[in-house]
């Protein structure tokens, strides 16, 4: 059975900086018509920083969408053109100060396909080296280290609730129960 929706028609509700939402008319599987209203994204990069000891680099940063502070692995939007590994270069050090010598993607995810077409790449940063952060302008975050364990255990308590982060999270406890394994 073919699913797919075929655009017949596309307007731009809103254009920002970051988002744009868009109303489309679309040709059903079944030959109907029926409006899809959705956010376009550039999409995102997230870094599962892995120190020498162990423990992982954390933020503890504010969102003004949720009125509150979150804890999360660092992460930020693809530049237009970017290829993703340069994204998780850049943000890890731009926020956090530290550059890594060894990349390796782990996974994809869509996180609101409902309403949106943003995806996130998560990658696994070793060997990590610390240098001078480099804030974007009007960002304000901590750093801090935090064990797999701990993290872990902060979901299961809902300290951390952010679902980038605990998506990254299990990705990283999985991949390193294979390794050793």
């Amino acid at each position: 059975m073919d699913l797919k929706e075929t655009c017949i028609e596309t307007t731009a509700v809103y254009d920002g900086c970051l988002l744009h939402v868009r109303r489309d008319t679309v040709r059903l599987p079944d030959g109907g018509e029926s409006v899809r209203e959705y956010i376009t994204h550039p999409g995102a990069v997230a870094v599962l920083a892995l120190l020498d000891n162990g423990n992982l680099i954390m933020e503890r940063q504010y969102r003004y969408a949720a009125q509150r502070e979150f804890i999360e692995i660092p992460a930020g939007k693809i530049d237009h053109g970017e290829d993703i590994l340069i994204t998780g270069q850049r943000e890890l050090l731009e926020e956090t100060g530290y550059v890594a010598s060894e990349w390796m993607h782990l996974t994809t995810t869509w996180p609101c396909i409902g309403y949106g077409d943003e995806r996130i790449e998560y990658f696994l940063a070793r060997g990590l080296t610390q240098q001078k952060r480099n804030l974007d302008e009007g960002e304000f975050l901590e750093v801090f280290e935090l064990s797999l364990a701990e993290a872990i255990e902060w979901v299961r308590l809902g300290k951390i609730n952010e679902s980038k982060t605990i998506i990254g999270l299990f990705w990283l406890e999985k991949y390193l129960q294979d390794w050793r394994a």
